[in-house]
């Protein structure tokens, strides 16, 4: 099943493998998507769909150094070579959308600021990419360190918010991408306001479990008016911790958040499971559970393997898989899986920052 082809609102795609978003940092002067950024995604274009890095919808929403933005006239020229070369390739590609609310740093703000959040809470230990001396991405030398200290956004800054992701939705269809992502996983802004331990709100966008998930609905209401709720997909980290956002109930929550993305009948979830060494698995019951709640696509990413793809399609659980790691160094990633043949083992060191190494050097099976 995992080469056969599918039908995503209208979208028809080669195949059921995903390039899931992964932040390279390679981006150019004014956070603009570059040439080699066009060559690498096209290179990649066999599969049945690609999802752009982390794209922040505003100077705000960016927590790491050198990646590309959605807000400029520049950025969107800088993407249309992206999405142009991608669909040259016969490739489909969708902008994922980001605010990383407290998961920044002030030397990344606009004039020094204080990060953004649900609350003024900051997760010890979370770390972001910054350049701290200045050299630009392709020297490939930047430090992670330590998140600044969020405040906490007042209730009337919130529209404005909601506001820069619709505009970075019209701008990603303006720059000629497929549709968008909005990334609400792995502790970013999305997530923050909904998992009860990053949001102590006692407004209307925190408390109960309505509250909380009020923000995201909110979002996804203003990027499906602007676009078409046909073109968006949602990201979500159920049951996993990352960057400190944690939920007391996590399965309830994110059942909870899927029937609310279920009424609003967008496109997919892209559910992001946990991908570290012996992380927990998710159970089948959450995956059968959530099948039942939404009646959109399902995307599944997370150390995935052909044979565990193979397995998650045939039991129903997903119809689309993603395979992060293995794409970085493996540009004709389903060829390989098709004729099981080795994969290219990627380059960490390389994974973020840097010229041409590490990142459109990579060989194909030929």
């Amino acid at each position: 099943m995992l080469f056969d082809q599918y039908t995503l609102n209208g979208l028809s795609l080669t195949n059921r493998i995903v390039m899931p978003p992964m932040t390279r940092s390679r981006a150019g002067a004014g956070d603009v998507a570059t040439d080699m950024m066009a060559e690498y995604y096209a290179q990649r274009a066999s599969a049945g769909l690609i999802i752009s890095e982390g794209t922040q919808i505003s100077q705000q929403g960016q927590g790491y150094a050198w990646t590309p933005g959605m807000y400029s006239e520049a950025q969107i020229a800088g993407w249309k070579k992206v999405t142009s070369a991608v669909h040259q390739a016969g490739g489909k590609i969708f902008a994922q959308l980001w605010h990383v609310g407290r998961v920044s740093h002030t030397v990344l703000q606009p004039n020094g600021a204080q990060p953004v959040s649900s609350s003024a809470i900051q997760a010890e230990g979370v770390k972001v990419f910054v350049d701290v001396e200045g050299r630009g991405p392709e020297s490939g030398v930047g430090a992670m360190v330590q998140h600044d200290m969020p405040r906490a956004l007042r209730t009337d800054e919130i529209p404005a918010i909601v506001n820069d992701y619709a505009q970075a939705a019209r701008n990603a269809i303006a720059a000629g991408f497929d549709g968008i992502e909005l990334h609400g996983a792995n502790g970013y802004l999305i997530n923050q306001f909904i998992d009860s331990q990053a949001n102590l709100r006692d407004d209307e966008y925190g408390g109960s479990l309505q509250n909380r998930l009020r923000f995201m609905k909110e979002v996804v209401t203003a990027v499906s008016e602007a676009i078409g709720k046909e073109r968006v997909g949602i990201r979500l980290a159920p049951l996993t911790t990352l960057m400190g956002s944690r939920d007391d109930t996590p399965e309830a929550t994110y059942l909870a958040a899927a029937s609310v993305l279920n009424e609003l009948g967008i496109a997919y979830i892209h559910i992001a499971e946990a991908d570290w060494e012996d992380a927990p698995v998710m159970p089948a019951a959450f995956k059968e559970a959530l099948r039942i709640i939404f009646h959109g696509t399902l995307i599944y990413s997370g150390k995935y393997t052909k044979a565990r793809a193979e397995e998650a399609l045939t039991k129903g659980w997903a119809d689309l898989i993603g395979f992060g790691r293995p794409f970085i160094a493996n540009p004709d990633l389903p060829h390989r899986l098709e004729h099981d043949l080795p994969l290219n083992a990627p380059v960490k060191e390389q994974f973020f920052g840097g010229g041409k190494a590490g990142y459109v050097d990579y060989p194909t099976a030929g």
